[in-house]
């Protein structure tokens, strides 16, 4: 069978975007178990309610659902246990450091086979507040209207 090439997206957190600032991101491998492999090749994973912790060490990411592969046998996994994060120690280093500064998280951002692997890009990010959600919704508005006008000027259409 030829080896797969590219990402293939299996969940995206779109409302994390909207819920934290995001500061850094990275990628992370996963170690998962094998019917943990199937359920994410058929395309079903849930990331709205991930996060990630260091316990000694080491980086794991809690609260992400991955549905128990319907085929399985009694080998099926627990949808939402603990899955170990695969990163350097010195970014985990690094992380450690930066989430001590209060208001700081770790959250998945997305997941997707990247060359036939799993990974998950998980982000630094502090939460925002309502007042900040809204600013942040008229900025994007405010662009986009820009670009609206702008589009429009080289069209020949001004108003």
């Amino acid at each position: 069978m030829p080896k797969e090439r590219g990402r293939k997206f299996i969940a995206q957190n779109k409302k994390a975007r909207h819920d934290y600032e995001i500061l850094e991101t990275y990628e992370a491998g996963l170690v998962l178990q094998g019917t943990e492999v199937k359920s994410l090749r058929a395309g079903r994973a849930t990331l709205t309610d991930g996060y990630a912790t260091i316990d000694d060490g080491e980086m794991w990411l809690r609260g992400v659902h991955i549905p128990e592969y319907d085929p399985g046998t009694w080998t099926n996994h627990e949808p939402r246990r603990a899955r170990k994060l695969l990163l350097h120690r010195a970014e985990i280093a690094k992380l450690i450091g930066k989430t001590r500064e209060s208001g700081l998280t770790i959250i998945p951002l997305s997941m997707y086979f990247s060359d036939g692997r799993a990974k998950v890009e998980i982000a630094l990010a502090r939460g925002r507040k309502s007042h900040d959600k809204r600013q942040a919704i008229a900025e994007r508005e405010a662009n986009r209207e820009a670009q609206r006008a702008i589009g429009r000027s080289r069209k020949g259409m001004i108003d």
